[in-house]
């Protein structure tokens, strides 16, 4: 995925702002505009803007720089846990679990794994688990939100890919296509372990422009809807390896 050295920003962004806010107030959601890729070798420097700090809420705004420029612009809200009614309407979809799904080695294998279901032309959708690797402390929840949303730019692109007029085996994408993650928001709406499998459900409402517009779930393995997504992203075609989507 032409995206991935962008994700950097993707965890640690949200990190950033939380070094700002106190401990009661956890990550509800989260906006995302990738402006260029960055570099792995070199250090990312996080500016953090405290746009409001409430009782209840606190909003915060995020740019990534490297020495090319902005990388990120995040806008983060944070919320104090609040006593109210709790109702779940979204239901998670049939899967086999993930020890019976093939791992796909592909996109940081030393931090997340991936198993992704298979995604048929046309359908317009694509399913899979994923998790952090390595274990993660139980009792710091802002952190496995952090963890969460690294893991959250991960087989969106399917969906949008079964239903382009090109079709080309999984290994031949990255020859036919230069893909990229375009913006991100994510909203958070239970606990969850990010070192635990998810299920992520993916519907591509259509392509436009080279832009595909992707909106996810993600499920705990016993049926918790713990956050909902929605992604921008580029796949065009017959530019492969050209660099950044802009």
């Amino acid at each position: 995925m032409g995206s991935h050295l962008r994700r950097p920003g993707r965890r640690a962004g949200p990190h950033a702002a939380l070094k700002t806010v106190k401990l009661d107030y956890l990550p509800h959601s989260l906006h995302a505009y990738f402006i260029r890729g960055g570099d792995l070798n070199e250090p990312v420097r996080y500016e953090v803007e405290r746009l409001r700090t409430g009782r209840t809420f606190c909003t915060r705004a995020v740019v990534a720089r490297q020495s090319g420029g902005a990388i990120l612009n995040l806008s983060c809200s944070f919320q104090r846990a609040e006593e109210a009614a709790e109702i779940q309407t979204a239901k998670m979809p049939l899967a086999p679990v993930p020890d019976d799904v093939q791992l796909q080695a592909e996109d940081w294998p030393w931090i997340m794994e991936k198993r992704p279901l298979v995604s048929y032309p046309g359908a317009g959708q694509s399913t899979g688990w994923v998790r952090i690797k390595d274990d993660l402390p139980a009792d710091d929840a802002r952190l496995h939100v952090c963890g969460l949303a690294f893991t959250s730019d991960t087989v969106q692109f399917n969906a949008a890919r079964s239903i382009h007029p090109i079709q080309v085996p999984q290994e031949k994408y990255h020859e036919t296509f230069m893909g990229a993650s375009l913006d991100h928001a994510m909203w958070f709406h239970r606990p969850m372990r990010a070192d635990q499998w998810h299920l992520y459900q993916w519907d591509c409402h259509g392509l436009t422009g080279a832009r595909g517009m992707t909106v996810g779930n993600l499920f705990a393995s016993d049926g918790t809807h713990v956050a909902s997504i929605a992604q921008e992203v580029l796949l065009r075609e017959g530019t492969a390896g050209s660099g950044a989507a802009g």
